[in-house]
This record gives C-alpha cells, sequence and structure tokens, in this order.
C-alpha cells in the first residue's frame, strides 16, 4: 500500500494547494489513501464542518487534528456524526468524537489511522499519549497491520521517543505541528517508518503560516498580538509512504517538498524584514 500524508493545512493559501496538487500527486505516486493534518484549515486556527467536507471531495480519507481542534465550535458536534475526522486519543474521557479511524475499500486492505499529542509545553492537560497510543494499537491490530500515526507535538525529543516506542508496532509514526519539514525521514529497524515532523501545507512567505510582520511584532514587543494566516504563493509539504500488506511494515518514506515561485520580486514580498 501507497499512503500520502500531507502536513497541516494553513489557511486558504493551504486548502488552495492541496486542491491543486493533491489529484496530481496521488496520479504520480500511485498513491492509495490519503491522510492530511487539517487542525489549521480555518484561517490558521481549527477547521470548519465545511473545509472537511471540502477535502473529502478532494479525495483525503482521513482529516486530523491537534490543540487546535475545538478552535471552531461547530466541530465539536460534527466530529461526532464524521468519523472520518479524528481528534487526539488521549483527550479525557467524554471528548467528543475519537482519536481513531480505520479506512476500509473494496479491493484494498484495511488502514487504521491514529492520532496522539504530546504534552510536553502542551498548556492542556492530556492524558499519557504513549500508554494511549499502546492500548489503541493492539486493539486496532486485531482489524489491520497497516497503522498510521499521527504524532502530534512540540518537543522533538517526544516525538522521537514515540517513533522508537511504536517502531515494530505500526507502519509510521509521522510527527506533525511545527509546521516545518524535518529532513530525518527513516525507516526504522522494526520497519516503522519516522519522520519528526512532516511540515505545512500553506504561504511560505510567513512565520509557521502567520502574516510575519504581526509574528514579528509578538516577538518583539511580547505583546498579545492576534495573528493572522498569511498570503501569497504556497508551500506543500508531505510524505510518500510504501507499507507492505501483509505486515504492514513499511518499505520507504519520501519526503515531498514544493515551493511554488514567487509571482512577484521577493523583496516586496518581505518588505523591510
Amino acid at each position: 500500500m501507497r499512503i500520502l500524508f500531507f502536513g497541516d493545512v494553513y489557511g486558504r493559501v493551504g486548502r488552495e494547494v492541496l486542491a491543486r496538487r493533491i489529484g496530481p500527486l496521488v496520479k504520480e505516486t500511485g498513491a492509495d489513501a490519503v491522510i492530511v493534518n487539517g487542525e489549521n484549515a480555518a484561517g490558521g486556527k481549527g477547521i470548519t464542518a465545511q473545509i472537511c467536507r471540502e477535502l473529502f471531495a478532494l479525495g483525503v480519507d482521513v482529516i486530523t487534528l491537534g490543540n487546535h481542534a475545538w478552535d471552531k465550535r461547530e466541530i465539536a458536534t460534527y466530529i461526532d456524526e464524521e468519523p472520518r475526522l479524528i481528534r487526539p486519543l488521549n483527550y479525557p474521557p467524554g471528548t467528543p468524537g475519537g482519536g481513531s479511524y480505520v479506512v476500509r475499500r473494496e479491493g484494498r486492505p484495511a488502514l487504521a489511522v491514529v492520532q496522539v499529542q504530546g504534552r510536553v509545553y502542551s498548556p492542556q492537560l492530556l492524558e499519557d499519549p504513549f500508554r494511549a497510543v499502546e492500548g489503541e494499537v493492539e486493539r486496532l491490530r486485531q482489524s489491520t497491520p497497516i497503522i498510521v500515526v499521527d504524532c502530534h507535538a512540540d518537543a522533538t525529543s517526544e516525538k522521537q521517543a514515540m517513533g522508537w516506542f511504536l517502531d515494530g508496532q505500526v507502519s509510521a509514526v509521522i510527527g506533525t505541528h511545527t509546521h516545518v519539514q524535518t529532513a530525518d525521514e527513516v525507516v526504522l529497524p522494526g520497519g516503522t517508518a519516522y519522520i519528526t515532523d512532516v511540515g505545512m501545507c500553506g504561504p511560505w512567505v510567513s512565520v509557521i503560516g502567520a502574516e510575519r510582520e504581526l509574528a514579528l511584532e509578538r516577538f518583539l514587543t511580547q505583546l498579545p498580538v492576534r495573528l493572522e494566516a498569511a498570503k501569497g504563493p504556497a508551500v506543500l509539504c508531505a510524505v510518500l509512504l510504501e507499507v507492505d500488506d501483509r505486515t504492514g511494515r513499511a518499505t520507504d518514506i519520501r519526503r515531498i517538498f514544493e515551493r511554488e515561485v514567487a509571482t512577484e520580486p521577493l523583496a516586496s514580498l518581505f518588505g523591510r524584514w
């Protein structure tokens, strides 16, 4: 099985570049399934039901969320109606939605997708992601050996630890959240594909997707400046996973990085900065 996993979709620019490239990339790679992290798809914070429907219409099989899962109130209701939209598994009991989903298509092996959220630097009081995912993976392996884990976390150490913790138990551990693609993709000794962060689909003339002037003002003044999604040329980040259908072991992981050429001089895009 070949699986495309697209990094955090950020705002309109991210949605538009995904809409333009998802079809060609599926065709070029021969992907059997598509996973997208969509927690920043609505203006850089959260996701709406309409955006979810648009992403599913593009051929996305599963949308994962993260720490911005509940930024749009409607999602708390919609997520209970749409199992293909998943939030971190280690949220407290009683939280709307689920933390995993199994994609089943005729003629193809089943694919399980799980998401957990890290606790290092997190202001949210979450359950232990390691223990939570351990039990869920054991349950899902009764249905399919092909399991992809979205580890949504700040700390590279926590994501690397998750990769080693699950090596040999899942097909892939894909890091999300920091929006910057890392160059450490590898198939670990037990057959688990790993990358610390898959990156972002969004505006690259930005600070991780936000307007750079506003981000700089926040850093320089330490005032609570409200960030807004940037505009301009896009970057698209993803990984292509190849997995043995029978064993669930990954045989390859390949980074995809596409950056649009600016249609105006960089000097005018960057301004004084």
